[in-house]
Formats: structure tokens, sequence, C-alpha cells
């Protein structure tokens, strides 16, 4: 039977496990493949207008690619805060800090950015183009706390400025909150992509957002309501270290990203052992090996 002493409880240990979490995240940013600089703006790319405060920023250097309006890091970044820019060439990593205290890290071909401690998923992923770091614009706004909305009528992004200080807090993740997250992550959807692995994520804060279910990412892993919810908890392996994209998807989830609001379920229709969900719940969407139902 399960018990709650598996929990870190003790403040060195929480202490321990937040150290530990931050070591692998520098790591992991640091650590993937180099890629090669490709032309300025692909071919299917589309030239985009975006405003700041009611006046039109970067003129010609905004566009749209698959969906993902992109801006030039640099020249971004200097419009709301004098920064310094540093580049790790073996990793093509871009340091940026600004002259208000905050630190971007933000990879080549990596689909998040990471500001002040906070993961924000990219959607697609960062670009080298002709020699310059092109980063999706809704993360960056987050970055610098300044609202977005895009408008329709005149496909364009709109940017308000933060009215407070411009940049983002350093981040505080609630740690048994992470601590559990990242395990059910890395124990169900280990080896699938990020997107795959959010995905997993944001079913299980759906549910805790239920009624039908716990109101806490502890209490739902763990339900035993209606049998055990999750494999992982009757094999033991939610008890296994988490990998590093676990916890970098458990921290995006826990930013607010979501892929759905409203799945419930999720399985491997190639290895499951009960078709209850395929036949009781209404499809949704399929990333990877993961058919997920709402």
């Amino acid at each position: 039977m399960v018990t709650t002493t598996n929990r870190p409880r003790s403040l060195l240990a929480r202490r321990w496990l937040c150290a530990l979490f931050a070591a692998v995240m520098l790591v992991s940013v640091l650590s993937v493949g180099t890629f090669a600089a490709s032309p300025a703006h692909p071919k299917e790319s589309v030239e985009t207008d975006v405003y700041l405060d009611g006046i039109e920023i970067l003129d010609g250097d905004c566009v749209i690619w698959r969906d993902v309006t992109f801006v030039p890091l640099r020249k971004f970044c200097n419009l709301f805060d004098g920064c310094t820019f540093s580049w790790d060439g073996k990793t093509n990593t871009a340091t940026v800090k600004t002259e208000s205290g905050m630190t971007l890290i933000i990879q080549s071909g990596a689909l998040y950015i990471w500001a002040n401690g906070h993961y924000f998923y990219t959607v697609e992923a960062v670009q080298n183009w002709d020699g310059s770091l092109y980063v999706p614009i809704r993360p960056l706004a987050r970055a610098f706390n300044a609202s977005l909305e895009w408008n329709n009528s005149v496909r364009a992004v709109e940017l308000k400025s933060a009215t407070s200080k411009p940049l983002v807090s350093w981040a505080n993740y609630d740690e048994d909150d992470l601590y559990w997250l990242a395990r059910i992550i890395s124990a169900e959807a280990k080896g699938e992509s990020l997107k795959g692995q959010i995905a997993v994520g944001n079913v299980v804060l759906n549910r805790v957002r239920h009624a039908s279910y716990p109101n806490t990412i502890y209490g739902v892993i763990f339900d035993r309501k209606h049998g055990t919810q999750f494999s992982p908890v009757s094999y033991g392996t939610i008890y296994q270290e988490p990998t590093a994209s676990s916890i970098i998807a458990a921290k995006i989830c826990l930013e607010g990203y979501s892929i759905s609001n409203s799945a419930l379920f999720f399985m491997n229709p190639r290895i499951a052992t009960s078709n209850w969900i395929s036949k009781n719940r209404p499809y949704a969407f399929t990333i990877g090996n993961h058919d997920f139902y709402n």
C-alpha cells in the first residue's frame, strides 16, 4: 500500500531537491547538441507587424513561421531594457542579462526559454537565421511582463509594456507539486517528445481542477477512488528519479501552459491492459505513443 511517507517533508530534503533540480536544469539547458545557422527567414515565412504600446517596432524583422511569430532576440530585448549578451558557440546558447536583474538563457533548437528560473514553452523551436537567434514572441513577452494580443483584423501582434518593473520575478515552484508532477511525467512518458510529456502533465492538472478528482497533484496521482489511476503507482516506478526533460515539462505545466484544458485520460493503445478509456471517453488527440481523451 502506498503511503505519504515517501513525500519530501523536511526543509533539508526540500532544499536539497531544489538544488538538485536547479543543477539538472542548468546542465540540460547547456548540453544539447549544436545547430548550424540557416538562411535568414525561411521561404515559407511571412513578415508581420509588431506594435509596442501602439508604436510599430522591429519593422521588417518579425515573421510568422509555422503559425508562430518570431522576433530577433537581441533587438527585442533592447527595446525593454539595457542588455548584455554572451554567446557559447559550443552549445549555441545565448545568455542575456538585463539592467533590471533578469537573466535569459536561450538555445538554438530548444523548445523553451529559461527566464529567472522560469521555463516558458516556445511551441516552435528557437531558430538561428543568418547568425541571429529568432525566438517566438509570446514567451519573451512573458519574461518582460508585457501583455500580448493578436489582432486578427490587421494580422499583427500588439504588446503593452508592464506598468510595474518590466521583468519576471524569480521562479518559486511548489516543491511537492514539482516533485510529484515530474515523477509521474517521467514514469508515464519517458522517451516521449517534450510536447507529449507536457500533455501528460496537463492531464494531471486538469484532474486537479475537476470536481470529480482530488484537488492536489499528489492526491490525483495516488487517487484510488475507482482503482489505481496511474500504473506507475502500482509498479513503483513513480518513485524513480525523473529525467531532466520531465522536470522541464513539469515546470512548463506549472507555468500554466496547456496543450489541452479538457483532456482527463491518456493511454498507450499498444500496451494498455484495458480499453475502458477508448470505449467510454471521447477521443481528443494523439501525441507520440499516447492517445488522449476528454
